[in-house]
């Protein structure tokens, strides 16, 4: 991934009797579990990056699962969806040279700017490509919002802010969700909005506050090789992607006779007018090392008894790193086991759990999803090329890094107040004697972070929790400290290694909670919908019209 209990409360709510008399939750089969992830995490699957032997090994683990617990294959009878995939590697740079304003500027590439291409292109060039300023390069029909109103930015150059335009907000009020990172702060949306718009380059302001990291983040991940997906999709990006360090932005905007934050001030305002350089444009080329390569993800079905047509997700990505930098000790396998084998033990886990509580009424699909650690590609393949149509599919929910730990009082729910599943989430709660409390650090925009968020800005709602701090032996107190040591020590690297000593009671109790959530939208009627004002509310409310 990017990242107790008190007196049994009476279940609660809006839920049919037949609904919650089949939620009743079974015992989940936690050694199994336990199996799976010290399998997955071994030396010998080598990280299971994909194009690598320690793919083949766990596809042939994961099928040989699925048939056991008694899945049937989801895809047309294969178990598998083709991902095909190009990795890129950007090279020879020319340097970003600007021209038409009071003097000639040069900005290099990695200290002042990155730009690399998501096209299967053996080289790109920029030439003479006049700059427009178009503020958070937002276009949110639902909130009256469009920054590319009353200009043509086709074949021209975007300077864009990073996040929402109220990312300074202190609260969570606000049009954007305040200081809660929306959809439309991430980077990947403003690339693809102008790619929509007709945009032959797209670069993003950096700012580490709202970005929610560091240049040097930004110099690492848009440098080396970067899979892209080798298939038509609706989350394409403009020929050129890149950002630009925040001085060297407000150099640039300066030397056009204009103050960055001038222009910041007015973009956070409703009817903000895009800014054109005149006569500024943008120059850059360089190659692109093409590397073709295929993945997979892992589909299973459990046919649902009287709707078989609709539909019930659970997720989890297969993947992890491969090699990566060695550790001192010199181990350079990043195995990855709770980033994501834990998951998949839990996608197992509960495929089993289904299976023996016999069928639903619609049919619940478990996706092992290949690439999330190239930035959600399997998933973006499976929700842009879908199996099972998205305007059938009821919603469900994805897990991703669950590190075991103690039993926790509370859960922290990502994404709270955007959908109908914050009912399904406090039943299950009530349930099973837990609480939620609120997201920890909102303005990093975790819900956008994980594949889930492929199909929800498709309009499935999906539902990502992260097991709470509030141990019940503890507190906060040592819950923080658990989830630090495995942040600083061990994540996306060597030694996120499988743990023989690790406590597993708040994994099962994170089990069951999911196990709830899913059951019940298996078995209700109900079809679960964004919030009214929420960014993906006009996509679900066409794709359930078949529009």
């Amino acid at each position: 991934m990017r990242f107790a209990l008190p007196a049994l409360l009476a279940f609660a709510g809006a839920v049919s009797a037949s609904a919650q008399s089949r939620t009743d939750i079974p015992t989940v089969p936690i050694e199994s579990a336990k199996e799976t992830v010290r399998t997955l995490a071994s030396d010998e699957f080598g990280g299971r990056a994909p194009g690598t032997p320690g793919e083949q090994m766990t596809l042939d683990y994961l099928v040989r699962h699925f048939e056991k617990i008694g899945l049937k294959p989801g895809n047309k009878g294969s178990w598998f969806q083709d991902v095909p995939l190009v990795a890129v590697t950007s090279q020879n740079h020319s340097g970003l040279s600007i021209t038409g304003g009071k003097v000639p500027l040069k900005f290099d590439h990695g200290s002042d700017y990155v730009a690399v291409s998501y096209r299967p292109v053996p080289a790109t060039a920029l030439k003479d490509s006049e700059i427009v300023f178009v503020g958070y390069g937002i276009n949110a029909p639902e909130k009256g919002w469009n920054d590319y109103a009353g200009v043509d930015v086709r074949g021209k150059t975007v300077l864009i802010l990073i996040n929402d335009p109220d990312w300074q907000t202190e609260g969570l009020e606000g049009p954007f969700g305040g200081r809660a990172m929306t959809y439309y702060g991430r980077w990947t949306y403003k690339y693809e909005e102008a790619m929509r718009q007709g945009a032959a380059a797209a670069i993003i302001i950096h700012q580490s506050e709202p970005a929610a990291y560091g240049w040097g983040t930004v110099q690492v991940s848009w440098s080396g090789e970067t899979d892209i997906a080798d298939i038509s999709g609706d989350g394409e990006k403009p020929p050129v992607s890149g950002w630009i360090q925040l001085e060297k932005a407000r150099a640039l905007l300066e030397n056009a006779g204009q103050d960055l934050d001038e222009l910041a001030s007015a973009a956070a305002r409703k009817g903000f007018k895009a800014v054109p350089l005149t006569g500024v444009k943008a120059s850059l080329s360089f190659d692109n090392l093409l590397r073709r390569h295929s993945s997979k993800n892992v589909i299973g079905i459990l046919p649902g008894r009287s709707r078989r047509d609709e539909y019930v997700l659970t997720s989890a990505h297969w993947d992890h790193l491969g090699k990566c930098e060695p550790a001192p000790d010199g181990d350079d396998i990043c195995n990855g086991a709770v980033d994501n084998a834990t998951g998949t033990a839990a996608l197992l886990a509960l495929a089993e759990m289904n299976s023996k509580a016999g069928p639903a009424e619609r049919s619940m699909v478990f996706i092992a999803f290949t690439a999330e650690e190239s930035y959600l590609l399997g998933a973006d393949v499976y929700a842009a090329n879908p199996v099972f149509p998205l305007a059938k599919t009821v919603g469900g929910v994805n897990m991703d890094s669950m590190l075991p730990m103690p039993p926790a009082r509370n859960v922290a729910m990502f994404g709270r107040g955007k959908s109908d599943l914050d009912a399904y989430l406090d039943r299950a709660l009530a349930k099973l004697g837990r609480i939620n409390t609120p997201d920890p650090a909102p303005e990093r925009g975790s819900y956008y972070r994980s594949d889930h968020f492929t199909l929800a800005k498709r309009g499935v709602p999906m539902m990502f929790l992260r097991s709470g701090e509030d141990l019940v032996d503890g507190g906060e107190a040592r819950g923080k400290a658990l989830v630090n040591d495995y942040i600083r020590n061990r994540y996306h690297n060597p030694k996120d290694e499988f743990d023989p000593d690790w406590n597993w009671d708040g994994f099962v109790q994170d089990i069951q909670l999911y196990y709830a959530v899913g059951r019940e939208l298996a078995m209700t009627t109900d079809w679960p919908n964004w919030s009214v004002q929420d960014e993906f509310r006009a996509t679900r409310d066409r794709s359930r019209k078949g529009e």
